[in-house]
């Protein structure tokens, strides 16, 4: 494919949010090289993907000073598609361990340099980078220094979660502080969820909701929709409209479901009014308060700039 050719491509919603989730999966592997292909072939791409043409293009060149040496085989983006990605969490989990066993025997100041450059940047996805190779030093300074850069400041919640969850593989356990809208939020380390499955029954139920709802009639809204309930209950977490993404009550996870297979039509169909997604759901007069409140807050989250995890 000519870049003349890629000048001319468009990408929709959800052909994008296809290409940030594999954007992500190949910085959290450190495949840095295809990772710059990637960008590379996205800044050339118009429709929805010019909205990220600042933050790509600020990660790109970080990526070429941090990674000078990365290349990936070949030039062209549409070589790369059909790399191939541990199957499982635990798979990747146990590549990146190895790499930093690697890079930390390789260079004894590479643990130093990674914890700068969680203080320092202020970018969530080199914060996510950081902390996603910290989780695997098991050393009372990085947890020490993980708690200090959480109850430091703000930061994006994705990061936040992230941290966590390095946290408590590492381990650690007792209360932890963070701040999330102004305001500070103490957490039970060892109640953070490692894996989606991990989560209360009533946010898994949401996914099988508009899956069950979904997968015959529209699979690809099923799919980027459990690829959106993840980040926004990890988006949430600790925070109070989280214990409601939790709680087990009579209609809860209808009306989590409700929103977010609404807020999907939406985003990936341009999709107006929402009678048939209540009658689907069941929502009722009784719950539309509720239901309005949690597609107020789903499209919030929608509009702002994200992590995928």
């Amino acid at each position: 494919m000519s870049g003349r050719a890629k000048d001319n491509l468009v990408l929709f919603p959800k052909t994008l949010d296809f290409y940030q989730i594999k954007l992500t999966k190949m910085l959290e592997t450190e495949r840095y090289g295809e990772a710059k292909a990637l960008l590379d072939f996205l800044l050339q791409c118009g429709g929805e993907a010019e909205k990220h043409h600042t933050e790509w293009q600020a990660l790109l060149g970080w990526l070429e000073a941090a990674f000078p040496e990365a290349s990936a085989s070949g030039n062209d983006w549409a070589g790369l598609e059909d790399d191939e990605l541990p199957d499982e969490e635990s798979g990747e989990s146990d590549w990146v361990r190895r790499r930093v066993e690697d890079r930390t025997r390789q260079d004894a100041e590479y643990v130093t340099k990674l914890l700068a450059s969680l203080r320092e940047g202020e970018d969530p996805e080199q914060q996510l980078l950081a902390i996603g190779q910290l989780a695997h030093v098991v050393r009372p300074d990085v947890q020490l220094a993980l708690k200090d850069w959480l109850s430091g400041g703000e930061h994006h919640p994705a990061a936040q979660f992230k941290a966590l969850q390095a946290l408590r593989n590492q381990g650690a356990a007792g209360p932890v502080s963070m701040w999330r809208d102004g305001e500070a939020l103490t957490l039970e380390i060892g109640d953070t969820p490692l894996q989606f499955s991990d989560f209360p029954p009533a946010v898994i139920d949401v996914i099988e909701r508009v899956r069950l709802s979904a997968e015959v009639s529209d699979p690809t809204l099923a799919y980027f929709a459990e690829e959106m309930w993840k980040e926004c209950v990890q988006a949430a977490y600790g925070t109070p409209i989280y214990r409601t993404m939790a709680a087990d009550e009579d209609g809860q996870a209808d009306v989590w479901a409700a929103a977010l297979h609404q807020m999907m039509l939406e985003k990936l169909h341009g999709a107006e009014g929402d009678q048939e997604i209540r009658d689907q759901y069941g929502i009722t007069d009784e719950l539309r308060f509720r239901y309005e409140q949690a597609l107020r807050w789903l499209r919030q989250y929608a509009v702002e700039p994200r992590t995928a995890f």
